[in-house]
């Protein structure tokens, strides 16, 4: 694998910034390893990180390189801040960035596969609600999303006072009655994509002793409810890197099933 750690201009947020991006390298003695088609480009899984993060935490944090050895996938891991991966009320415009530079960018530094059967998103945090925000405003891009530990009733989030980032975000998402409106409401996302008839493969874990647990509770039930294709699961673990480390390994395995049968059903 190649381990890259990019830094460029965005012009989005006119700033410099960062992303880290592990590549496939094929080699001679693992012939059994997916082919890299050059016209097609790397399967890509998009990789967010949390609130008190930055791009650099999944290397650092988890063993994710060693754990896509072998796979073909490509992962980019960029810095997004603390915006919640959102157009801030006060503050850059993070979800521009994340939805139309960023993948703009990185294919053209990299042989990036740009077909929504290639493309994956996921995230931990805040990253989850960004992983499956991002995925349900697109569902023509992204054939699967997954949230681990997810932030992902922000409505409520923004809501109660008594929660210490309470005040950053209203910074972030403005009055959280205009939430909806600017698509940033992943309960209302979820509906609208139900309506469409058209959703990525959704995988959802998080922890027991986890704080975000009821809201992972409440948006699995929700999206059940209006019959969208979500794998969750929740089982002993805390909002912390022991749990991040393991559960990455089931995305990555939960990937790999659907490139599988994906790949069965196109012979």
């Amino acid at each position: 694998m190649a381990l890259i750690d990019c830094h460029f201009f965005s012009e989005t947020l006119d700033m410099h910034c960062g992303m880290k991006v592990i590549l496939p390298q094929p080699l001679a003695r693992a012939p059994h390893w997916p082919r890299f088609d050059p016209a097609r480009g790397h399967p890509t899984l998009t990789l967010l990180h949390g609130l008190s993060d930055d791009h650099t935490a999944w290397a650092r944090q988890s063993a994710i390189e060693r754990y896509v050895e072998g796979t073909g996938l490509a992962v980019v891991m960029p810095a997004g801040g603390r915006s919640f991966y959102s157009d801030m009320h006060h503050g850059p415009r993070y979800w521009q960035f994340l939805s139309e530079e960023l993948p703009r960018l990185a294919r053209s530094f990299f042989p990036l596969s740009a077909a929504r059967d290639d493309n994956y998103v996921a995230g931990l945090s805040m990253g989850g609600y960004g992983a499956f925000k991002l995925a349900l405003h697109y569902p023509e891009r992204f054939a699967a999303a997954a949230s681990l530990s997810g932030a992902l009733d922000m409505v409520r989030c923004a809501q109660d006072e008594a929660i210490t980032h309470a005040g950053e975000l209203h910074g972030i998402f403005g009055p959280p009655a205009h939430m909806a409106a600017q698509g940033n409401d992943l309960f209302a996302l979820a509906r609208t994509v139900g309506e469409r008839g058209r959703c990525p493969l959704l995988f959802q874990r998080c922890g027991t002793d986890d704080f975000l647990l009821d809201d992972n509770t409440r948006f699995a039930a929700h999206a059940r409810q209006l019959g969208l294709p979500l794998d969750y699961t929740s089982g002993p673990g805390q909002h912390d890197w022991a749990y991040w480390d393991a559960q990455i390994q089931h995305v990555i395995a939960w990937l790999m099933q659907l490139r599988g049968q994906a790949g069965k059903a196109s012979a």
